[in-house]
């Protein structure tokens, strides 16, 4: 198992799945998980944010393909609103109580949405390939799932919204460097502080999405990137998405010299496997 230090051993069991909206499914370097809340048009807890966290701490080593999906004709309408009542949602705690009643401090609600926020950082490691398949509706919490994954392949009814300013809210599930990252900070601003849909012709004209499919072609689309993706040997892609997450922060000669390290050590594991070693 790949875990953080002090994490969870043991993956999520079905029943802790199930009350955190979410199904898991492992089939050996592939690992599907799917937003399970279709009543609730795939809205998600706190719950759903940590137990994604759980499956991340807890993956099988073989697993080099994350696909994330909702059940049904909708990827996620976000952030269930009744995190916000006083009373919270299915006895999690509420997202503003605690600050209300002065029973949580400043500092401790940091901490618990820290918490969260592992629910979506794990889809970056350079171990893994993440792939958003989305269909119908990726709002707020929604569109920063799809936007913490490498790859999103969309259905063409696809459409994005960052929601929560309109909620009085700041985007806090890790989506806004994602989000200034591929379409900037001028566009971003539009998209957010508007909390428009951006629909999936547009978004893959901003490089929001890298590929739009037929809503009933979204299976095969992924289907079909996840046996390329298998394809490349697993050394050289965990190297390869290591160098380019950390190209946009060095300078050329940084990431020239980047490019040299993680090259002498592909060189050197060819070298062994070669000679049998």
């Amino acid at each position: 198992m790949t875990q953080a230090s002090n994490g969870p051993t043991l993956p999520p069991t079905e029943e802790e799945l199930s009350r955190a909206r979410l199904e898991l499914v492992v089939e050996g370097p592939v690992a599907r998980v799917t937003i399970n809340c279709p009543e609730r048009r795939n809205a998600m807890t706190g719950r759903t944010w940590t137990t994604l966290a759980h499956i991340g701490q807890t993956l099988p080593e073989d697993v080099r393909i994350v696909v994330i999906s909702g059940k049904g004709d909708i990827f996620s309408a976000g952030i269930d609103l009744g995190m916000f009542s006083p009373e919270g949602v299915d006895g999690e705690r509420s997202m503003v109580s605690g600050l209300t009643d002065g029973t949580s401090t400043e500092a401790e609600v940091q901490d618990y949405i820290a918490g969260l926020q592992e629910g979506f950082l794990w889809l970056r490691r350079p171990d893994l390939v993440t792939i958003a398949a989305v269909r119908g509706h990726a709002v707020g919490a929604g569109f920063q799932l799809a936007l913490s994954c490498d790859l999103r392949v969309l259905a063409d009814d696809a459409q994005l919204c960052m929601k929560e300013p309109a909620l009085g809210l700041v985007p806090d599930l890790t989506g806004t460097k994602p989000l200034v990252d591929i379409v900037g900070v001028h566009r971003a601003v539009e998209i957010c502080l508007t909390a428009r849909r951006v629909g999936a012709q547009e978004a893959q004209a901003l490089g929001l999405a890298e590929l739009v499919v037929a809503s009933d072609e979204l299976p095969g689309a992924v289907d079909d990137a996840v046996a390329a993706l298998l394809a490349t040997d697993r050394e050289a892609a965990t190297a390869t998405k290591a160098l380019l997450q950390q190209a946009a922060g060095n300078t050329l000669q940084q990431q020239a010299a980047a490019e040299r390290g993680a090259q002498v050590g592909r060189l050197a594991a060819l070298a062994r496997g070669a000679a049998g070693r």
